[in-house]
């Protein structure tokens, strides 16, 4: 998959807007594509730095705990609230035993799949108006 640049797709977006405009054109639609692209990766853009937040606040707690730190999740909890996702105590039990069962389904993620045997059919044809005989 190839990666376009932020100069390559500057320049597509200036040779489209240069065109002039005609309804129902495919100039207006490869717009309204570079539009949702431009959409996503802002969106992409923005994932990618809550995610740095989330790694950099766990590896936080995980070395102030190492160092002996007397809260080593204040790190990852200021974090969460951040974001409105600090469960508070009813919703500590769900989300206990959704990151269970999370966990084991993503232990069983690399076993291959047994295959099913498939039951003997009988004759059959191509198109839906013809039968066999027989």
């Amino acid at each position: 998959m190839a990666i376009i640049m932020r100069s390559e797709f500057d320049d597509i977006r200036a040779h489209i807007t240069a065109e002039p405009p005609r309804p129902g054109d495919l100039l207006e639609l490869a717009h309204s594509l570079l539009d949702d692209l431009e959409l996503l990766r802002t969106r992409e853009a923005i994932l990618r730095s809550h995610y740095l937040a989330l790694l950099t606040a766990a590896r936080a707690s995980v070395a102030a705990e190492a160092a002996g730190h007397p809260a080593p999740l204040t790190f990852l909890q200021h974090e969460l609230a951040e974001h409105g996702q600090l469960p508070d105590g009813e919703q500590a039990q769900r989300i206990l035993s959704d990151a269970t069962a999370a966990q084991a389904m993503l232990t069983h993620l690399d076993e291959p799949t047994p295959r099913r045997p498939r039951p003997a059919r009988g004759p059959h044809c191509g198109g839906v108006s013809r039968r066999l005989r027989g």
